[in-house]
């Protein structure tokens, strides 16, 4: 009977096993850093197209404001800038509305009052806007990280500063105690420049141009 030898098997050392392990656990790490890349560059991604849809919807509520400015006479203001807020008179559903779009604590809000139907509801609405102190009823924060904001307006084919051409005060029955005053005619067109900071996704400035008809 012919002899047969048995090579012996040989295992891994500890030292390969080692170093096998490490391959393994920085393959693993790399793999993990990519697809946590992934992750974070989709939630960015994400993040922003979120801002861009919610400015988008904003800046359009702002054009229908605009759109349906109502001219009152010498009862209040149509639009007027004071440099801290825009407010304007409007149509709406059920009356009139006084509508007040101002920059506060790095932010945009939109306030807005229910509809009335008299004189004196709309002056009362209006003057009390004047001592606004930020916690109304029907205020909406609309836009977050405004840094800064610049309105004008277009009259006799010429960009003005609107706080430079504002509006003047609404006038009121005799003893009221409010000055009775002939408000600014409406400007031709309004532009508004927004100003964002980029801490919280968006970066840059937004202008937007909205001609504003007669009514």
């Amino acid at each position: 009977m012919p002899h047969t030898f048995n090579r012996p098997v040989r295992g891994f050392t500890l030292i390969e096993v080692l170093i096998a392990m490490s391959i393994m656990a920085i393959v693993a790490i790399m793999s993990w850093q990519g697809v946590d890349g992934i992750v974070r560059a989709k939630n960015s991604t994400q993040s922003r197209v979120d801002l861009v849809l919610r400015a988008s919807t904003v800046l359009a509520q702002w054009e229908q404001d605009l759109d349906a400015v109502q001219e009152t006479g010498n009862v209040v203001p149509a639009l007027e800038f004071d440099g801290a807020r825009v407010s304007l008179t409007r149509r709406t559903e059920g009356g009139l509305q006084l509508v007040v779009w101002a920059r506060r604590d790095n932010a945009w809000f939109r306030w807005a009052s229910p509809p009335v139907t008299t004189v004196r509801a709309l002056q009362d609405a209006w003057i009390g806007s004047r001592q606004f102190i930020g916690n109304e009823a029907g205020q909406l924060k609309t836009l977050p990280d405004l840094s800064d904001w610049q309105v004008y307006f277009y009259r006799t084919n010429a960009w003005t500063n609107a706080q430079s051409s504002a509006g003047t005060a609404p006038a009121a029955p005799a003893g009221s105690g409010v000055p009775q005053q002939v408000a600014a005619p409406l400007p031709e067109a309004v532009r508004i420049v927004l100003t964002f900071g980029g801490n919280q996704g968006m970066a840059g400035t937004i202008t937007r141009d909205v001609p504003i008809g007669p009514k």
